[in-house]
């Protein structure tokens, strides 16, 4: 792997210090002398989604760990709405929601007493049964709420985790893999309530190991052994990965080598061009939205007959292989 440098975090929007909801400097945490975290440096802005990926043992259970206060730092700092979360009052635990890996609830209580007990540990008065109702129906539970929690399935116990997450309606969400065994439909589902939130103002920090969700994120952080890699946007990953946007680009004729050779020598082009059928081929450029009008320009100006031609969104499975890649140093 190459050598860390400090993670650059993209700016999103206008930035303004107050509006920074977690921040980390050389962040870091050891289990006697094996070290899971190093060096973590992020902030996460205020009202939006950041996704935290990688593979299994990569660190990123216990650096939510540490920013919910579960975990004290062995080394760096980490602060939340501007406190230490070693330093936070009962008043400000209310304002986050933390919803863990594994189902924590009490499996001989029904759903509804499940979310009734949450609902008292933050102080929530006893006029709450809208409020309780409402969390239900958010994860579609509310016709299930009296059956018991040992007696619904995963999906749905996953679902009562998140309810019991939300009910008191936190400013900052942790979610620590919450779509983790859960069939692709639901998992859907849950990040189109994920979004909503979002565009309700809270913030949510997400961990997972399906890729493919990058791309409901906001800003995205890459974890690989204990390290955070890269923090950028899910288009700046995609950018990253492959070196520029992605084009295809099909012709109603055979593509020759000299044509590919030709595309490769245009200023909008960067690298090689490869051949993905008889008629297509692939280039990285360095933007999208201008590079596709020259070249369909080009294209007409040599009487090519174009078929086609549009952005390529590679899937973020493939994108983080090509990251992992190019940490490594791979060919």
């Amino acid at each position: 792997m190459t050598s860390q440098s400090p993670v650059e975090v993209p700016v999103i929007g206008q930035r303004d210090e107050t509006d920074i909801v977690i921040r980390t400097k050389g962040l870091g945490k050891q289990f006697g002398s094996e070290t899971a975290v190093k060096d973590v440096t992020l902030y996460v802005p205020k009202g939006k989604i950041f996704g935290f990926i990688g593979p299994s043992g990569s660190g990123k259970t216990t650096t939510i760990r540490m920013l919910t206060g579960y975990y004290a730092p062995t080394a760096g700092e980490v602060t939340v709405f501007g406190k230490p979360p070693s330093k936070f009052s009962q008043s400000m635990r209310a304002r986050i929601g933390y919803m863990p890996q594994l189902f924590v609830l009490y499996p001989n209580l029904s759903v509804w007493e499940n979310l009734n007990f949450a609902a008292s540990i933050y102080g929530m008065n006893f006029r709450r049964s809208k409020k309780l109702n409402d969390a239900l129906d958010f994860v579609e539970l509310r016709e299930h709420k009296h059956k018991l929690a040992r007696d619904i399935s995963g999906g749905m116990q996953r679902r009562l985790s998140l309810a019991a997450t939300l009910v008191h309606e936190p400013e900052l969400i942790f979610l620590d893999e919450p779509t983790a065994g859960i069939d692709p439909v639901l998992r859907t589902r849950i990040w189109d309530r994920f979004n909503f939130l979002r565009d309700s103002g809270r913030t949510l920090f997400v961990t997972t190991q399906y890729v493919s969700e990058a791309a409901y994120c906001d800003l995205v952080g890459v974890m690989g052994g204990g390290t955070l890699l890269m923090v950028d946007t899910p288009h700046g990953l995609r950018y990253r990965a492959f070196g520029g946007d992605i084009v295809d680009l099909r012709i109603t004729d055979q593509v020759e080598y000299v044509l590919m050779r030709q595309l490769e020598e245009l200023p909008v082009v960067r690298g090689r061009v490869r051949r993905t059928s008889d008629t297509s081929v692939r280039l990285i450029v360095n933007e999208a939205s201008t590079a596709v009008p020259e070249l369909l320009e080009w294209c007409r100006g040599r009487s090519l007959p174009v078929e086609s031609i549009e952005e390529y969104q590679p899937p973020f499975d493939d994108v983080f292989v090509e990251l992992v890649k190019r940490e490594r140093g791979d060919d």
